[in-house]
């Protein structure tokens, strides 16, 4: 079976396709760029240069990935981006290569990256994780599994969002964001634990409760994060989620939103 290629698109030579491969009208994609089985290229799709796509990866209608990092520092060198299975990029999403900081810009498997979503260079998206409408991430962001980014969010270059977290509509991410809790606002603010995130995704219910505990310590207790950090190994059960909680705060250097 060969790729269905649409008569108009263009492939490089140098490019890598499945054999069931889908490339619509106008599409393009560049010099060593490879799209695993399943995947779909829809109309006027561009892959520039240096592109990976993991099986059963659809990239929509007008998405440019792989273009040249947005980085003064930039001299050439040779970076890409990696997109994991099951991923699905919508209509006009820009996915940025990397540069020599990082190599590479990455998406992990079975994420969601709504219209208009900007990814710059060295960002690094985990698994499960959903983008929405219009929002913007600036350089070096970091994005861990099962995080929610509502529409319309920038993020600030070097921050990170902990897992299953969920930011609001409309936020000016300029902070790290813990894992396992809501925020939204300009500035940001924390709003409590993610507890219907967790839920959805199974977290048992000691676990949750245990988190709640983390959370009113580190966020909204009269000690400061040193103080916490030195209370909470006495007055937490030590669950690898509360662990988890813990080492992302301790190791934050943006600082954490509170």
């Amino acid at each position: 079976m060969s790729p269905r290629i649409h008569p108009t698109a263009i492939v490089h030579k140098d490019a890598e396709l499945a054999d069931d491969v889908e490339v619509g009208p106008w599409a393009y994609i560049g010099p060593d760029c490879t799209v695993a089985a399943g995947g779909v290229i829809q109309m006027r799709a561009t892959l520039e240069e240096h592109v990976h796509l993991g099986p059963r990866v659809t990239v929509g209608i007008g998405s440019v990935l792989g273009g040249r990092p947005q980085d003064l520092k930039f001299k050439g060198e040779v970076t890409s981006v990696e997109i994991g299975e099951e991923t699905t990029i919508r209509e006009y999403v820009t996915v940025n290569r990397g540069t020599s900081e990082s190599l590479k810009t990455t998406v992990g498997k079975k994420c969601f990256l709504m219209s208009y979503v900007h990814l710059a260079h060295d960002c690094h998206v985990g698994d499960g994780v959903i983008i929405s409408n219009g929002t913007q991430l600036a350089g070096h962001v970091r994005i861990d599994e099962r995080a929610i980014i509502s529409g319309l969010c920038a993020v600030h270059q070097f921050a990170k969002v902990g897992r299953h977290s969920f930011i609001g509509g409309m936020s000016r991410v300029a902070k790290d964001i813990p894992p396992f809790v809501k925020a939204v606002g300009n500035p940001v603010k924390l709003y409590g634990l993610n507890s219907v995130g967790l839920q959805r995704s199974g977290f048992p219910e000691p676990v949750v409760a245990e988190l709640k505990k983390a959370y009113r310590l580190f966020f909204r207790s009269d000690v400061n994060v040193t103080q916490a950090m030195e209370r909470a190994p006495k007055e937490l059960h030590p669950f690898p989620e509360v662990q988890a909680l813990m080492a992302f705060v301790e190791e934050s250097r943006r600082g954490i939103v509170i």
